[in-house]
């Protein structure tokens, strides 16, 4: 089971909410896929510089949408914790949002 009860709520994780929608790959009724962000609580992500978005890479898939949300929400760990390789909330802690 993953730490998300549905797709439209978020793990709290140091101080900041990983937020994660999983959905099946289009084209296919068998694979899925993710989309989400990285924001602190309470922001508006929909402004321009409160979230950090990310997505599944290319064309990975995940067989189940357990599968997707559990990769998802470690993606999010990641950003947060600096260790991600090309994506950081440093622009979330240095612009106080």
């Amino acid at each position: 089971m993953t730490d998300l009860s549905t797709a439209t709520d978020h793990v709290d994780y140091e101080g900041f909410e990983i937020h994660v929608v999983p959905a099946t790959l289009p084209g296919s009724d068998t694979r899925y896929t993710y989309t989400g962000y990285v924001c602190h609580p309470g922001v508006n992500p929909a402004l321009p510089g409160h979230a950090v978005p990310f997505h599944a890479d290319g064309e990975e898939s995940f067989a189940s949408l357990d599968e997707a949300t559990h990769e998802a929400i470690h993606i999010g760990k990641s950003i947060i914790d600096g260790t991600h390789p090309d994506l950081s909330v440093l622009s979330l802690v240095t612009h106080g949002f």
